[in-house]
């Protein structure tokens, strides 16, 4: 499905915009659940990813002796952490596996910790790769190595499962640690149902807690990432425009809130009111003539911002971007590829964007999603400046499903095409 967005101008909303619960907490606690079963959680998200999770652990359980198949599509948190799950389900062998570009996003850094610890991962076609098989044992030992700059879903994979491990885990990082507010997340979910963590230096510790666990229910916070694309949205709007999301904290767990800090940049204030709905809105326009960001804690962010800065006529440098080229597809060449159509100037190195302020913004190009829900939501909002296509929209269903439905509610004219 292709659909074109028209130039418009959006008007306020008249009711609160919706987002469904964060992915990266869903995840994290549909696992959590499918350990201790007697965890009860509320607002979880309605992505695709999520519900590929939650699929496979029901789809699997009991355990049984005999192989099954679990098919994770796109879904990267999914093949992580269901890789460290699968692993201590004692006398269950299951394969692991994906889509085609799954096969094409390295597994081994995982493969190779949770082997240490005393795992039977075997690769099923190409080394270092999906699909996997994955014989569930008990694991001999607690303490393992991994350099800190990997993708913070290698980590929490294997904290997730800690506490289920006989003598827990000790997990030393070596070098300078990335996506830390991903770690501090999943340690703080581990607290949350009584499990104790230890975060010091570059070693984490986290002990073995033994079933039942007794917690109130937890209720998952609204998704910051898909908060994003609305504070571009506000950001290339005209001043006085303003649109209020459900529901998040100020004190969120999830590192993409850093949102609120960053749009600032750009003229956009957020209000958090006190029925736990933001309200953000642009309030100045932005003078600067290049925005500098370090992503390193943040790097789903960059494709939003990117877009936002080219729509303002803003040049940006944003580093920190190594885990970029790893994801649904290598995205700071994506994002090269596609601005560059739109008329941009752009440079990108293994872990950094130079986007040079564009004179002006070509019209009725067709932006190429590359099977990626953040590519296409991260140009929607430039129907604001422009007219332009956007191919296989329908992707957006791996994080936002209601996306496209929320944008024509705050009048955005969006029409399908061939």
């Amino acid at each position: 499905m292709n659909l074109k967005l028209q130039q418009s101008k959006p008007v306020d909303a008249l009711k609160t915009i919706k987002i469904s619960g964060s992915k990266s907490e869903t995840n994290r606690l549909l696992l959590l659940q499918a350990l201790y079963p007697e965890i009860k959680v509320e607002n979880t998200s309605n992505s695709d990813d999520a519900k590929v999770m939650h699929n496979a652990l029901q789809n699997t359980q009991p355990p049984s002796p005999n192989s099954q198949f679990v098919d994770v599509h796109h879904a990267g948190t999914a093949m992580r952490f269901l890789t460290s799950y699968f692993a201590i389900q004692e006398g269950k062998e299951v394969v692991l596996g994906g889509s085609a570009r799954m096969k094409e996003r390295p597994i081994n850094i995982l493969v190779d910790a949770l082997n240490q610890l005393g795992a039977e991962i075997i690769y099923e076609e190409q080394a270092e790769f999906p699909p996997i098989r994955i014989k569930g044992k008990k694991f001999s030992k607690s303490k393992v190595t991994l350099h800190a700059n990997v993708s913070s879903q290698y980590i929490s994979a294997l904290l997730l499962i800690a506490p289920k491990l006989e003598n827990g885990l000790e997990l030393t990082l070596e070098g300078e640690i990335t996506s830390i507010p991903y770690i501090k997340m999943t340690l703080a979910l581990l607290n949350q149902i009584g499990v104790k963590t230890l975060f010091e230096n570059n070693t984490i510790k986290v002990t073995h807690h033994p079933s039942p666990i007794t917690h109130h229910p937890i209720t998952v916070e609204s998704d910051w990432s898909s908060a994003s694309y609305w504070y571009s949205i506000v950001a290339l709007s005209e001043i006085g425009f303003q649109v209020t999301l459900s529901s998040f904290k100020k004190n969120s767990l999830q590192g993409d809130s850093a949102l609120v800090e960053l749009y600032k940049e750009f003229g956009v204030e957020t209000t958090f009111n006190i029925d736990d709905t933001i309200t953000l809105s642009k309030i100045n326009c932005c003078n600067q003539k290049l925005v500098v960001f370090n992503l390193q804690s943040t790097p789903d962010l960059a494709q939003t911002i990117a877009v936002t800065c080219f729509g303002l006529r803003v040049g940006c440098h944003l580093t920190g971007l190594h885990t970029l080229k790893i994801k649904e597809t290598d995205r700071l060449v994506a994002m090269q590829t596609e601005l560059t159509k739109l008329g941009a100037e752009v440079q990108v190195t293994s872990e950094a964007m130079l986007l040079q302020p564009a004179a002006s913004i070509k019209s009725d190009i067709v932006i190429s999603t590359y099977q990626d829900h953040r590519m296409a939501m991260a140009f929607a909002p430039l129907a604001l400046k422009t007219t332009l296509t956007i191919e296989e929209a329908e992707v957006v269903s791996k994080s936002y499903p209601n996306f496209w439905n929320d944008l024509k509610q705050v009048g955005f004219e969006i029409i399908t095409v061939n």
